[in-house]
């Protein structure tokens, strides 16, 4: 018979090769998990509202701050304001710390933070554009959104 007892040394290898290919395995499992669990993606104002993002996970958000919308506590760093993607879709931001100093209305903005069950975005850090020319790719892909629809309405 052509094939009978293995030779130790070819079982060992063979061994050797399935415990490198399980060590391998879960290395990548182990990798992809940590990344999974890191990502946070970026969700316009549109997809707020909608409900897309999840509820509790660390996500970004953005669009322009709302006209008229920013409300500061008067004993504390605390912060409320409503970000908007200029076509009706708007969402409130709740923040406690310094804003950025080019932070105010009618300007573009991104928050990291979690989504809550009623649609409040509590953000850990807010960022917002640095100069005239700069906006944040997110938030201008965002508002060209808003014009190309409007121009279609017209």
């Amino acid at each position: 018979m052509k094939f009978g007892v293995m030779k130790p040394h070819r079982r060992n290898q063979l061994l050797l090769i399935c415990i490198l290919v399980l060590g391998l395995g879960l290395a990548l499992m182990f990798t992809l998990r940590a990344l999974d669990s890191n990502i946070n993606l970026f969700y316009a104002p549109a997809e707020i509202k909608n409900g897309t993002p999840p509820i509790g996970k660390r996500i970004r958000a953005g669009g322009m701050v709302k006209a008229e919308s920013v409300r500061r506590a008067s004993d504390s760093l605390e912060v409320r304001f409503e970000v908007t993607d200029l076509q009706g879709s708007d969402f409130e931001v709740h923040y406690t710390g310094i804003l950025p100093d080019l932070f105010r209305e009618g300007q573009g903005v991104v928050a990291t933070g979690t989504l809550d069950s009623d649609g409040v975005f509590s953000a850990e850090e807010i960022l917002a554009k640095h100069d005239e020319k700069y906006m944040p790719p997110e938030v201008a892909m965002v508002i060209e959104g808003a014009q190309i629809q409007e121009a279609s309405a017209l």
